[in-house]
């Protein structure tokens, strides 16, 4: 499809000389002799690109502009005046206006203009998809009411600019709830910057985050820059921040309160506009007691405390997790889209997970590459696996919900899969044994989120429950 340009001038010479010059080019050309038309043609089908006059009868350029903008934000506009002052491209520029060319015109400079334009629109478009993409890719998944509440309290901490100390084991998550804090953020269109702090050695972790100038070690050759520094105006996400020392716990702290830092080696004072966003798998009031983290620190950090469960509490969004991993591998290989059938999840909610949905995620690619079949099914399931679904599901503290309604949800979901098992799946005679109607229970089973597959041919009412 042809590049779609309107053209708007009162000038017929100068709408005629840029029509057969930008057709010449390939573009498709549509004239509007005042703004009223110009406006009129938008409403029809908006341009790629637009040159606008500054000078019309009725409705001027600036005016036009500002409605454009008001209507069609991302549509670039390049302003031409045979009257311009700096003042009016100035003011221009303000509003929106992409480039500003005087007359009389250069036509190659109106077409360098509006290659660039187009370069610069296009280059926008891809950002938005990338960033819809990362949007997407980083939502968190699952409808259990304990992940239903940490996305409430995202939401709820995401728009300020307040500190977020996030906590949970390995493998729950808590990158994933540190991006979408930042893309939920106002901050989102600015840097999310990511320190592993266990990851670098002590004596480089000083110069990772507030970089280095020139000489100030062994091997420093070179000014660098350090991640607070590029993480200006957005985001820090310091990972396993426990594991920092108490020296560079104290240069974070003075950061958090003065928001400026020196360079190692440095004395320049550097001012940033950088959120922070902390996560750690310790305890750390234990690690405070046991004087390896600093207590103001901690306090200083938890300003807004997210907790991300582990899957053992949240059994019930493993299909979802298992289909979302199951696109994901289908679109990173060439192996094509996989199925797991409806048997296999109930053996999969009688599994501990201690690596939470990171092994989780392993597993099930795991199951897509060695299994030939375009369907998993139980015999596909490995050994290692089967052999640990005959020891309980750690029992968890009911103590720890925080409200009434968690803290039965999972007692009834655990208490039921216990029974259920006991009885060899079969929902009569358990909701014969745990005195409840046969109909009650299959009604608490899908309020549980604990569906059925279908009965077994001998018509005894053996129905593994679908997570």
């Amino acid at each position: 499809m042809a590049v779609k340009i309107l053209v708007v001038d009162d000038e017929p010479n100068i709408l005629r000389s840029l029509k057969g010059v930008l057709e010449d080019e390939g573009y498709e050309t549509v004239l509007a002799s005042s703004g009223e038309a110009a406006l009129e043609e938008l409403k029809k089908e908006p341009p790629d690109v637009m040159l606008l006059d500054i000078w019309l009868p009725g409705m001027d350029g600036l005016e036009v502009l500002q409605r454009i903008k008001a209507s069609h934000p991302t549509l670039p506009v390049i302003i031409i005046s045979g009257h311009g002052t700096i003042e009016t491209a100035v003011r221009a520029t303000r509003m929106g206006a992409f480039d500003f060319v005087e007359k009389p015109l250069s036509l190659e400079r109106v077409l360098v203009s509006i290659h660039n334009a187009l370069q610069v629109s296009r280059l926008e478009a891809d950002n938005l998809i990338w960033r819809q993409k990362a949007e997407k890719r980083y939502r968190i998944t699952g409808q259990s009411p304990a992940i239903v509440r940490l996305r409430e309290f995202i939401e709820r901490a995401a728009p300020s600019n307040a500190t977020v100390l996030i906590t949970g084991e390995n493998g729950t998550g808590k990158e994933l709830a540190a991006r979408s804090i930042h893309f939920l953020s106002p901050r989102k269109h600015r840097p999310l910057v990511e320190v592993n702090c266990a990851a670098i050695p002590e004596e480089l972790i000083e110069s990772e985050l507030f970089g280095h100038e020139k000489g100030a070690f062994t091997g420093a050759q070179e000014r660098r820059r350090g991640k607070f520094d590029l993480a200006d105006g957005g985001t820090l996400f310091l990972d396993e921040i426990g594991d920092m020392s108490l020296k560079t716990q104290a240069k974070i702290l003075r950061i958090l309160q003065e928001q400026t830092f020196e360079r190692v080696g440095g004395s320049r004072t550097i001012r940033v506009d950088v959120r922070i966003v902390a996560a750690t798998n310790k305890d750390l009031p234990q690690e405070i007691k046991a004087g390896r983290f600093r207590q103001d620190l901690y306090f200083r950090l938890n300003v807004i405390p997210i907790h991300v469960p582990p899957l053992r509490e949240r059994l019930e969004d493993i299909p979802l997790l298992v289909e979302d991993f199951l696109d994901e591998l289908s679109r990173e290989s060439a192996m094509g889209r996989k199925a797991i059938a409806p048997e296999v999840y109930p053996l999969l909610s009688r599994y501990a997970w201690p690596g939470n949905v990171r092994e989780l995620k392993n597993f099930v690619e795991r199951l897509v590459i060695m299994t030939p079949s375009r369907r998993i099914g139980l015999k596909d399931l490995p050994e290692d696996f089967l052999r640990h679904l005959d020891h309980d599901l750690p029992r968890s503290d009911p103590f720890q919900y925080p409200t009434l309604k968690e803290a039965r949800h999972h007692f009834e979901r655990q208490y039921l899969l216990q029974k259920l098992k006991e009885y060899d799946w079969n929902v009569s005679l358990t909701a014969q044994h745990i005195g409840l109607e046969r109909t009650h229970l299959h009604r608490k089973m899908k309020t549980l989120g604990l569906r059925l597959s279908p009965s077994d041919d001998d018509g005894n009412d053996r129905q593994a429950p679908l997570p």
